[in-house]
């Protein structure tokens, strides 16, 4: 790299600046007030941790997605966080080990080897809660409400919410018997909704025909309110864990609807976003002109078994930064800053302590600095009249 390229940053690696590094900061505060209002305790999990916490669970997505190193103390390897969510596993599974539902927020960098789905950037800003002891259908309602009540205090408009459950493909493909490697070719082929790859694949390996239309028409079941109504006429026949999950599903929509009933509803039964750790109903929040979502999460009773507690688990993460590149919300409120001269007595000084315990922002000029007030970001200005320091419009 020549002396002139030093200031770069890697691709996908990005530093905020003013004024959006404080527009920022001033809706973190504001997230984490109203997870606090819903009872969720904040944790601050390490940057980097041994790898079989980091990946405990989660499958191979996340191992390609994470940075990894050795630790020069142990010799063991070691990562830095791709995501929070298993971290807040384990910390519930150990450090807090209640039998009472724990209810988990956390917002902090982490860093991606690639580009993910929430755009181009590979440091996003994760923010996130997680409710882990129960697992009833209430607490998957409650973790959707909170993403909601969060997405309306960014006044994001347009939300669509998309609907799934893992259990409906996991228990058709143990119906038709598939084998791990046949079930993974289909899991990556429904998610590329491949309908002639999916029909020439199960027509190899599917015999019964009731369960290759079945598992096949998963592909088709995508849309509103009538594709939930439908899918149980069109999976009919199916195992009980397929039924089980389907009207898991629609108990959590119908619960989902009364609660927000002006929430755009869609489903999607190929859905199967973190298949390999996932346990229950998944979802993921849309908003037009955005190709990618903007939230996820879902179920994932397992994820603790491997720290000796699998207990029943839900949550949901987002990136900060992409969700104000869509808030229109300002959250800076103040006022603009106020310029005091340089070099001022006793009295100045206590004209500018004056204003700052007021909460004005008060920028103090420096000695034969360049630039004025407006130079400095100030509408306004501390002169001297009449023996007192009074606050004038800049003009």
């Amino acid at each position: 790299m020549s002396r002139k390229d030093q200031w770069l940053l890697p691709e996908g690696i990005e530093e905020v600046l003013p004024p959006e590094a404080w527009r920022l900061e001033c809706a973190r505060r504001e997230l984490l007030d109203l997870f606090a209002r819903w009872g969720y305790a904040l944790i601050m999990p390490p940057l980097i941790e041994y790898l079989e916490s980091l990946l405990t669970g989660t499958g191979n997505d996340l191992d390609l997605q994470t940075f990894k190193v050795t630790d020069q103390m142990s010799g063991r390897m070691m990562g830095v966080r791709a995501d929070m969510t298993p971290q807040a596993a384990r910390i519930d599974a150990h450090p807090l080990r209640r039998d009472a539902p724990t209810r988990l927020c956390y917002m902090g960098t982490v860093l991606h080897t690639r580009s993910d789905g929430f755009g181009s950037t590979r440091s996003p800003l994760q923010v996130g809660a997680e409710l882990f002891g129960h697992a009833g259908i209430e607490s998957d309602v409650e973790i959707l409400m909170l993403l909601l009540e969060s997405l309306a205090l960014l006044e994001i408009p347009d939300v669509h919410v998309n609907l799934g459950h893992v259990g409906i493909f996991r228990g058709l493909a143990r119906d038709a018997g598939l084998n791990t490697a046949q079930e993974s070719e289909l899991f990556d082929a429904l998610q590329r909704k491949a309908a002639a790859e999916i029909d020439e694949m199960l027509e190899h390996s599917v015999s019964d025909t009731g369960q290759r239309e079945r598992l096949a028409s998963l592909v088709r079941l995508n849309g509103g309110w009538d594709v939930l109504y439908g899918a149980r006429e069109v999976l009919d026949g199916a195992g009980p864990e397929v039924i089980h999950a389907l009207e898991n599903l629609r108990a959590i929509a119908d619960r989902l609807q009364q609660r927000a009933g002006d929430v755009q509803l869609d489903f999607d039964l190929a859905e199967l976003r973190g298949y390999r750790y996932q346990t229950g109903v998944v979802f993921a929040v849309f908003v037009p002109g955005c190709g990618q979502e903007i939230a996820r999460g879902g179920r994932y009773d397992a994820i603790g078994e491997v720290f000796g507690r699998a207990r029943p688990a839900t949550g949901f993460s987002t990136d900060l930064k992409t969700l104000m590149d869509l808030s229109p919300r300002d959250f800076d409120g103040r006022p603009g800053a106020i310029f005091a001269p340089a070099g001022g007595n006793g009295r100045l000084e206590e004209a500018v302590a004056a204003l700052r315990s007021q909460g004005e922002r008060v920028v103090s000029a420096l000695p034969g600095q360049a630039g004025a007030a407006h130079d400095m970001g100030c509408d306004r200005q501390l002169v001297r009249e009449a023996g007192a320091w009074v606050v004038t419009p800049v003009d």
